[in-house]
């Protein structure tokens, strides 16, 4: 059995492996730094956004929380698939933060600072193409050309059954969780608080949602474990529960993930009456931007702790981008600011889509098509990040050498 982590060390070793991944790269520090971007954001010296109509918005909009979603009928599309950070805010927030993601994603990609300017302009173009009149505000919509890279993970996502599932996140599909270095054992307290709460009504919906429901459904929490898994969100309650549905052959399994909700850090709307629950906030918030994520989660409480529940389907996957090309580089920022441009419309009268519309337009040069707020922004922000990320790699070396 791998090295496997006591309750009481969790923390010390959770914050060293946050502090591990941050320092892979720079792109990988943008992730887990979520908290810059949002110190950032109350900077008064910062350059202007314009303000657009209050929408429930991602928060933290960057490239890996985006990629295949199924829904509740089987049906596959991109949405945003992490809501930790939704509110009901600006979405010019959720665009900045997704093109810093995409410029330093390009910017480790040794691509040239040439190829993230007309990133920027492809940015607008498919976050605006969501506004345009007559403009389709489904999961399918295809007004912008879906990348190949794109293509490949949906192709993936579509071909993946639960054994695809069993094997990478509990390595096999026998009906238990094996811990090691990534899942961890729970204490009886936490364990006892599983089994109380997969006997509530609105959990045992959840399991049965997407089977047959029916008078013989049984639900019976086979195996937990303690998660460690994630980056920024690291040292937040995280737990993985296997469940057994039905009996006898025609008995099947799912993965369901317990994950904690903390107070959100990105800023909402002044004008914004958030639920204090923040459990409710998260599931909320998915099923305005991401109804496909959001139409199979469910709050609830855990040992005192704002939790949210979802069970975890195979066609789930992150869109891992790690090196592109200067083609993939400006296609994949243009279908996936169409992404969160549709999550951000499909909230929006038309009035309200038009009215945004033109705000987005306006300071746009002839020379560069993107409005300077984002270009200037853009700068600031990867300049930001690019010295804390070396300070960070500093501080973690000396830590490594020192232990």
């Amino acid at each position: 059995m791998m090295h496997t982590v006591p309750p009481a060390d969790r923390m010390k070793h959770l914050i060293a492996e946050r502090n591990r991944k941050m320092a892979a790269s720079a792109h990988a520090y943008v992730r887990g730094s979520t908290v810059r971007f949002y110190e950032w954001l109350e900077n008064s010296k910062r350059s202007p956004l314009p303000e657009g109509p209050d929408v429930w918005i991602c928060g933290d909009c960057h490239v890996g929380n985006l990629g295949p979603v199924a829904s509740r009928t089987g049906a596959l599309a991109v949405q945003i698939r992490d809501l930790d950070q939704t509110v009901i805010g600006n979405p010019a927030h959720d665009l900045v933060r997704l093109a810093l993601s995409l410029a330093m994603a390009a910017r480790s990609s040794d691509l040239p600072g040439v190829t993230t300017a007309l990133m920027l302009e492809r940015i607008m173009d498919g976050y605006g193409a969501a506004f345009v009149p007559g403009a389709a505000h489904e999961a399918g919509d295809e007004a912008v050309p879906v990348p190949k890279t794109v293509k490949l993970v949906m192709r993936e996502a579509s071909r993946r059954s639960w054994k695809h599932l069993a094997d990478e996140r509990i390595e096999g599909i026998k009906p238990v969780i094996p811990l090691g270095s990534r899942f961890w054992p729970l204490t009886p307290e936490e364990r006892a608080e599983v089994d109380a709460l997969f006997e509530t009504e609105k959990v045992r919906h959840l399991v049965t949602m997407l089977r047959q429901p029916g008078e013989h459904d049984h639900v019976k929490v086979v195996d937990a474990a303690y998660w460690r898994k994630g980056c920024s969100s690291l040292g937040r309650l995280r737990i993985a529960v296997l469940v057994k549905v039905g009996r006898g052959r025609s008995a099947t399994h799912c993965l369901i993930d317990i994950k904690e909700a903390i107070k959100a850090a990105a800023p909402h709307s002044p004008n914004a009456a958030m639920m204090n629950d923040n459990g409710e906030r998260v599931v909320t918030g998915a099923r305005h931007v991401s109804p496909f994520l959001g139409g199979r989660m469910v709050s609830a409480s855990f040992l005192g702790k704002s939790v949210f529940l979802r069970e975890l389907l195979p066609q789930d996957l992150k869109l891992e981008i790690d090196t592109l090309t200067r083609d993939e580089a400006l296609s994949v920022a243009e279908f996936l600011a169409h992404v969160v441009g549709v999550a951000h419309a499909r909230q929006m009268s038309m009035a309200e889509r038009a009215s945004w519309l033109a705000e987005l337009q306006l300071d746009r040069s002839r020379a560069l098509d993107a409005p300077s707020w984002l270009w200037n922004s853009v700068v600031d922000l990867v300049a930001l990040h690019e010295a804390a990320y070396l300070q960070h790699c500093r501080r973690y070396a000396f830590a490594e050498n020192a232990a």
